[in-house]
């Protein structure tokens, strides 16, 4: 079942990347702090890669003035999160969280089966906006589209 607004997100085992690989518990990571995060189906793929995760570098100033931690999930382990943030020149602090065996992807019910692409299960293309680890808002994309999850798109949901 899909995780909604008013759910406190699932605690999961995770992997941060903020320059390195550390082990990290996902209710540890939003305690106490209010986070927008987006899952993308894949690190290196197109529209993550051109679009998506692009938009959040670029307004990644706007969100910390609003006191918002940016946090990108895919179901890549560390080490290719890792690459992906060194070649996109991800800001220091937007949290990059490999979900290597899409266990907190599943448990929030934002899983996607990518198997027809070559993919195997990977995350639903999403955004949620969340406060001391509790969804407020939750944005998921149609298959095929970026428009509800994009950074400009939660930006304009803080600002309303």
């Amino acid at each position: 079942m899909t995780i909604h607004s008013g759910d406190t997100l699932p605690d999961i085992d995770v992997q941060l990347v903020d320059g390195d690989i550390h082990p990290c518990r996902t209710g540890e990571l939003f305690a106490g702090r209010e986070v927008v995060m987006f899952g993308v189906p894949g690190a290196f793929t197109p529209t993550c890669s051109s679009q998506h995760l692009p938009g959040y570098v670029k307004h990644f100033d706007a969100f910390t003035r609003h006191g918002v931690t940016v946090a990108c999930l895919a179901v890549n382990d560390g080490h290719v999160m890792k690459a992906w943030a060194a070649s996109q020149q991800i800001p220091q602090g937007l949290l990059m969280i490999a979900d290597g065996n899409a266990a907190f992807t599943r448990a929030m019910g934002l899983e996607l089966d990518g198997s027809a692409f070559g993919m195997g299960l990977r995350a639903r293309r999403f955004a949620l906006h969340a406060e001391n680890g509790v969804v407020r808002q939750l944005q998921i994309e149609a298959p095929g589209e970026l428009r509800v999850s994009t950074a400009g798109a939660m930006l304009a949901l803080l600002e309303a």
